[in-house]
């Protein structure tokens, strides 16, 4: 019950009163237990405003940056959904609340399988995860309403552009290691449009279109 009342503050707090009012999303927020998605040690600041380790050198984001990438998505329940770097799994959850389908690509086997199993003990049944170069996507399923990278990556990776559907939307972090912008993309006829929506700073994309292992280091 702490946690629950916890998880409305936040709600509250940090989403609503930063502008997101979107009726789904916050719903959304209000029922997954992010506390569930941290280390143990780090449960009692699970529901606080700032980002928390995971392990294996990866981070779970603030939960304002978390929703307010999945805002910018314009969810309205039928999208298919590819997401890039499913870290604690906590997004992934966010978006299976929102979309019909959602494919998650996680470069770290040992984070994966944490996820699975979080996310079958919480009856999620329309996500779908696999290892592997998040900077390829997942063009078996391909193409996708949506996708969302919680990774900066140098530019935006053109097998990504590919891979989404005709007036797809995608948002990721763009820049270098040590500072990004939060980019949302449209396609238009092929073609993309970027659209700057505020800075942030995630670990960085590894990957053949995005950074050296050396540079996640």
């Amino acid at each position: 019950m702490a946690f629950e009342g916890e998880r409305v503050r936040m709600v509250d707090e940090q989403l609503r009163a930063r502008g997101l009012n979107d009726a789904r999303l916050l719903e959304a927020f209000r029922k997954v237990p992010r506390h569930l998605f941290v280390p143990p040690e780090h449960q009692p600041d699970a529901y606080a405003d700032h980002p928390l380790p995971i392990g294996s050198g990866q981070t779970i984001s603030q939960p304002y940056i978390v929703a307010l990438m999945t805002d910018c998505l314009h969810l309205q329940g039928h999208e298919r959904v590819l997401e890039i770097g499913a870290g604690s799994g906590y997004q992934t959850a966010i978006l299976a609340e929102l979309a019909l389908e959602v494919y998650a690509v996680e470069r770290l086997p040992e984070l994966l399988q944490a996820v699975k199993t979080r996310l079958d003990a919480l009856g999620c049944l329309n996500a779908q995860m696999t290892a592997g170069n998040g900077t390829l996507g997942w063009p078996e399923h391909a193409p996708y309403d949506a996708i969302l990278v919680s990774a900066a990556a140098p530019r935006v990776p053109e097998p990504l552009v590919e891979q989404m559907a005709e007036q797809g939307r995608m948002v990721l972090p763009v820049g270098t290691p040590e500072a990004q912008m939060l980019v949302a993309v449209e396609k238009r006829r092929g073609r993309i449009r970027q659209t700057e929506i505020a800075g942030c700073l995630f670990v960085p994309l590894v990957g053949q279109h995005g950074w050296a292992e050396s540079s996640n280091e």
